[in-house]
């Protein structure tokens, strides 16, 4: 049973904590105990003889989701053989923490994980992290990680990070920091309910997992002809891309107040917005306006597959020239299939085939030769059952994604009430 208290606190050196609580140096809870220094290019995934495992503090600060690493599920690398001869290794036990020592924010100084179902494997902390052991017995496990989530904790670890671009943190100042200390018996509560989220924070995931992989394949399958929509058995035609797109410049003036500027990732990420764009930053006196269910493209990055379909949000943004835009003649394509179409590998290869040069901005990909591309497509009846499909399966991974941040964001609220003592489970 959760209960919220207001007038049992006690001021202390980090502020205000519960009467019951207490507050502990570090170095009085924990032991440091030594690391290794091994770099991310003396790693591998492939199983080695030594078969001894690698935590890279990259991987803390990037990788992995959850406070709590559970080795049975995690795949790690591996430290390549011809790198441990003679090296002794303090290896990790069930409830260590790794903790990072340096970090490019001050939002990622001390971010820690804590290790469990290790069993029988040689797993080691590596570079720019300490190892942290309980030797008092005074933290429990599965509750240890989650003192460095304490608001508190966040303070006084900004206070000791040192550095302009990279901040870090010492040892020294590590073994000084001071932490709030709950009764054990609420430590184990406070476990027992954060890991409740994180099953099904962890069950989310693997359904998403499932949905992505099943997403790929139904994608594939489609767009190439492989699996057909019930109802649906005309030959596929191979159509040259003029056939199936018209260029469509809208020239205006450069606006004199500022605009909506547009823009367009790499990798198929889609189009993002430049929201209050001052046309004084610009030397075109040109720009082209876009209209949803446009297909727009990067000249400069077509080869990175810098591509996208514009959406109703993105309608009369503005882009310069190296973003030609293209409708769709809507007897032989349609944007809905095209929005899923557009994102395959064989497009990207396409893409890549029409940019010639080198690296960068030296890639410029052709227009001309754009529009002699040739394609292999069905009928619009069967893009439009296609897309329908495929909007679907994408929709239900949207709300499992969606539902995913939910959870996420309701750890994190109750995580805050627990750690701070404001809601107590005794």
């Amino acid at each position: 049973m959760l209960k919220e208290f207001n007038n049992k606190y006690k001021e202390t050196a980090i502020g205000l904590i519960p009467n019951d609580w207490k507050v502990e140096r570090f170095d009085s809870v924990f032991e440091l105990f030594s690391t290794n220094s091994f770099s991310r290019d003396n790693l591998t995934y492939d199983v080695t003889l030594n078969e001894i495992q690698n935590i890279h503090y990259g991987d803390i600060h990037s990788k992995f989701k959850s406070e709590i690493l559970d080795c049975e599920i995690e795949k790690l690398p591996y430290i390549k053989d011809e790198l441990i001869l003679n090296q002794k290794f303090n290896y990790l036990k069930d409830g260590d923490l790794i903790i990072t020592d340096a970090s490019e924010d001050y939002a990622g100084v001390g971010e820690c994980i804590e290790v469990k179902n290790i069993k029988s494997k040689k797993i080691v902390s590596g570079l720019h992290t300490f190892l942290a052991r309980d030797i008092s017995n005074k933290t429990v496990q599965g509750f240890r990680t989650y003192i460095f989530n304490n608001p508190k904790v966040g303070v006084e670890l900004k206070k000791i990070a040192t550095g302009t671009s990279v901040y870090s943190i010492s040892k020294s100042e590590l073994q000084k920091l001071k932490i709030p200390i709950p009764p054990v018996e609420e430590q184990q509560k406070i476990a027992t309910i954060l890991s409740t989220w994180d099953k099904a924070i962890d069950n989310c995931k693997s359904i998403i997992d499932n949905l992505k992989h099943r997403n790929n394949g139904l994608t594939q399958k489609l767009l190439s002809g492989k699996m057909r929509v019930k109802g649906f058995n005309e030959k596929w035609k191979v159509r040259i891309m003029s056939e199936c797109l018209n260029f469509t410049p809208r020239p205006i003036l450069k606006p004199v107040e500022n605009y909506l500027a547009l823009g367009l990732r790499s990798h198929g990420k889609g189009i993002f917005h430049k929201t209050d764009f001052d046309p004084a930053s610009i030397a075109m006196e040109t720009m082209y306006e876009v209209k949803e269910n446009d297909l727009i493209i990067n000249i400069t990055f077509a080869w990175e597959h810098a591509v996208a379909i514009v959406s109703k949000k993105d309608e009369s943004g503005l882009v310069s020239h190296r973003f030609p835009t293209y409708t769709f003649n809507s007897q032989n394509s349609i944007p809905e299939y095209f929005r899923h179409f557009i994102l395959q590998k064989r497009f990207k290869f396409l893409l890549e085939l029409i940019s010639p040069g080198g690296a960068g901005r030296n890639r410029v990909m052709s227009k001309t030769d754009f529009l002699k591309l040739e394609i292999k497509l069905p009928d619009v009846e069967e893009q439009k059952a296609i897309a329908t499909i495929l909007d679907k399966a994408s929709e239900e991974l949207n709300q499992y994604q969606q539902k995913l941040e939910t959870l996420q964001l309701e750890k994190k609220g109750i995580m805050q009430q627990l750690l701070t003592g404001k809601v107590r489970t005794i």
